[in-house]
């Protein structure tokens, strides 16, 4: 499933970026893992998420939207 973001999302990663750039962007890639249900599902265990997080980031604390 493609994530489309909409304003109501860019504000609140917007104002979750400004506290937190890696949360905001961890945010960012749960939304972009969930699947039409909201669920997301990660066999193995915090390292695939990372790897994940690390594949999809430049840099942890780059703005992304």
């Amino acid at each position: 499933m493609d994530f489309k973001t909409n304003a109501h999302f860019k504000k609140d990663y917007d104002e979750l970026f400004r506290e937190d750039p890696e949360q905001a962007n961890m945010l960012l890639l749960l939304c972009e893992l969930a699947d039409k249900n909201g669920q997301v599902y990660v066999e193995d265990d915090i390292d695939q998420l990372t790897g994940l997080f690390n594949a999809r980031f430049n840099s942890p604390e780059e703005y992304s939207l």
